[in-house]
């Protein structure tokens, strides 16, 4: 039987637009033209400023031959083009990789050919490793250097550098808003559990959504004063940058995360909200007296994730002045989509107590359709009674369009109806959900996505490595680090410095074991290896 209601009421321009963040930019700047948009150092821009400098970005892409569907890589530090680059990009049909600076450069090489890269914009702070991924790479990449003021310098691996770029651009250039939402707008890549990261592909969707998302869960009122404390390159900043645009907030840059410089821009630029793994808090809590400044009797509200965080921080972060909210999420959900939502009624418990609630991952933000932790095989849900273990299970408008040129990864991700985060936790009887381990052998240190197959694999390519398992151990500092068992060959000897001095000199510093344990691995009776008996001894270490 038909409806009335659908019966001559068709979409059409004036009642249907795709969903997608880029319209954030268009309002900002035409109702808070002159509000302050980015800080960077001396350097300020307004929200028309900033619209402008966007446009001009879309243009002189279209004008290199960038069209839609291309990839736009860009590696840089939380500088103004990083915040640009998210509105620019997009605006002129391309796809942003924002590529994590901290990766050797064969990752590096591996991810600029894998998402096709057609331009990378880069700092010259990392010239040294994005010159050594572009020799890996089979075809030629054009480069637009950024070089800050405030950087280190570098030396200029392309013809012509971004400000001269965006010169070439037109600041009154017309866009327009994807032909379908589903468009991708951005290219992340994760660490899986192979060596080989997977890209996942975000749509304008998805961005949209997660990007309002954050200011309900979080409250965020209008035009906060936002510190990029949080790496850009993580899940396109959580997508704080397109919620910053919603708000006609303020973005204040910081190149590097240190205690100082935290402190200065909260006391100097008003900061009112920063994000940051517990790595950042640590950071804060350690910082010597004379690095830190007075907030005035305000409170700083700090959204953090990544690794859970040792209640005992959260507790020392709420007497030093910061209200925290905890959230969780991956990669392939635009970063954060699980809040821990506070209750009023928890504000009469005590601090330890109120702390260990905190520390739980929590509920599903209202962008995401379902959320809950149930049986891997039989997608059932565990009883809600904080103790029965099963995998967490995500679906909703805020879940990636997939993996790119990865079907067979794509459809075990989304087997059943629903994205298999691969994380391991328990349901309270309240509803919070709360991690208990990582079944996809995945380490965060600091925030960044370690994958122990990797590290496994660089140490059995040592010559006295008979075998080797990692696995992640406690660490208050990065939240997790990684600790390498190994059994050395009969007739070799090693130390544990050898063994990190070769790490080191095979991967990423930050994937390092900064444990080394000799000795036979745990095994099962068929000769698997016992990772939870490995995790068991790491832990009491």
């Amino acid at each position: 039987m038909t409806s009335p209601y659908d019966t001559d009421l068709d979409k059409n321009p004036a009642n249907h637009v795709a969903l997608s963040p880029l319209g954030f930019l268009e309002r900002a700047a035409a109702v808070y033209p002159k509000r302050l948009s980015v800080v960077h150092g001396k350097t300020r821009y307004t929200w028309a400023d900033t619209y402008a400098r966007c446009r001009r970005l879309a243009s002189a892409l279209k004008r290199r031959g960038i069209v839609r569907g291309d990839t736009v890589a860009i590696m840089a530090p939380n500088v103004p083009a990083m915040v640009e680059a998210h509105f620019g990009v997009p605006m002129c049909g391309a796809v942003l990789n924002a590529l994590n600076y901290r990766l050797d450069a064969a990752t590096i090489a591996f991810i600029l050919e894998h998402g096709e890269a057609k331009l990378l914009i880069a700092d010259t702070e990392f010239s040294p490793v994005v010159k050594d991924a572009l020799k890996l790479c089979k075809r030629e990449i054009t480069v637009i250097d950024i070089a800050d003021d405030l950087g280190p310098g570098g030396e200029r691996l392309g013809k012509i550098d971004y400000e001269t770029f965006l010169a070439e651009g037109d600041p009154d250039a017309a866009w327009e808003y994807p032909a379908d939402e589903w468009q991708a707008i951005a290219l992340n890549y994760t660490s899986g559990t192979t060596g080989n990261p997977k890209g996942v592909v975000y749509h304008h969707r998805g961005a949209y959504l997660n990007a309002l998302g954050n200011i309900l869960v979080w409250s965020l009122p209008s035009k906060p004063t936002y510190l990029w404390t949080l790496p850009l390159f993580h899940c396109n900043g959580w997508c704080f940058p397109w919620t910053l645009a919603a708000l006609a907030g303020t973005n204040v840059c910081l190149r590097r995360v240190e205690a100082k410089a935290i402190f200065d821009a909260i006391a100097d630029e008003g900061v009112t909200h920063l994000c940051g793994a517990p790595i950042v808090m640590g950071l804060l809590l350690n910082a010597k007296a004379e690095q830190k400044r007075d907030f005035a009797g305000r409170r700083i509200k700090m959204m953090t994730a990544a690794s859970a965080p040792p209640a005992a921080v959260i507790e020392g972060m709420e007497k030093l002045g910061f209200d925290i909210t905890h959230v969780y999420g991956l990669t392939e959900v635009y970063g954060p989509a699980v809040v821990c939502a506070w209750h009023e009624e928890w504000n009469d418990l005590p601090a330890e107590e109120q702390a260990r609630i905190k520390a739980r991952q929590g509920v599903r933000y209202p962008v995401l359709e379902g959320l809950m932790v149930a049986n891997a095989e039989t997608l059932e849900p565990v009883p809600a009674d904080g103790k029965t273990i099963g995998e967490v299970f995500m679906r909703g408008n805020v879940v990636m369009k997939g993996y790119l040129k990865n079907r067979k990864a794509t459809d075990e991700a989304f087997s059943g109806g629903w994205f298999h985060t691969g994380d391991l936790g328990v349901c309270h009887p309240d509803g919070y959900i709360e991690l208990k381990d990582r079944s996809k052998d995945i380490i965060i240190s600091g925030g960044e996505n370690v994958s122990t197959i990797e590290i496994e694999g660089v140490l059995y390519r040592h010559p006295a490595v008979l075998e080797a398992a990692v696995v992640a151990r406690p660490d208050d500092k990065w939240g997790e680090t990684p600790c390498a068992f190994v059994t050395l060959k009969d007739g070799k000897a090693a130390t544990a410095d050898e063994i990190i001095a070769f790490c080191k000199s095979n991967m990423a510093s930050f994937k390092v074991p900064r444990t080394v344990v000799f000795g036979p691995l745990a095994k099962t009776s068929t000769g698997k290896i016992q990772k939870y008996v490995l995790r068991e001894r790491a832990r009491a270490l």
